[in-house]
């Protein structure tokens, strides 16, 4: 596929929103047939770890769920499904104190030079 098409998700927050709808694009692009790479840095590497309840307001999850709303980890399986890269960023982990043992197998651990590289001249989106 052609780097234009490719999308980056910067997932910067701790927060279950914008971990939620970081999951929401990088799962949205790749059905649509993107490449998508989504790395978390910081808090957002909370998002990547398999129990994921240390997110910010993570209770969000249930009543967005009991709404019709895909829950955060149906938003993670999809996009294991669907091929997105996902990066822990190795220094957000360290500066957070979170064991990279803690994340998703799928989830790879490097550094910002690894996302930049991957997404070139790609469109990147911030969360």
């Amino acid at each position: 596929m052609p780097a234009d098409t490719t999308l980056g998700v910067l997932l910067l927050s701790g927060s279950h929103d914008r971990a939620h709808y970081a999951f929401v694009l990088a799962s949205a692009a790749a059905a649509l047939g993107r490449d998508v790479v989504l790395f978390a840095t910081n808090q957002g590497c909370l998002a990547l770890c398999r129990d994921w309840s240390a997110l910010h307001d993570a209770d969000r999850d249930a009543r967005i769920e009991a709404n019709g709303v895909a829950s955060l980890d149906t938003l993670r399986d999809a996009c294991a499904q669907l091929g997105v890269r996902m990066i822990a960023c190795e220094a957000g982990l360290r500066a957070e104190a979170i064991d990279p043992s803690l994340l998703l197998p799928e989830v790879e651990v490097a550094g910002v030079a690894t996302f930049l590289s991957a997404v070139g001249t790609a469109t990147v989106i911030t969360i």
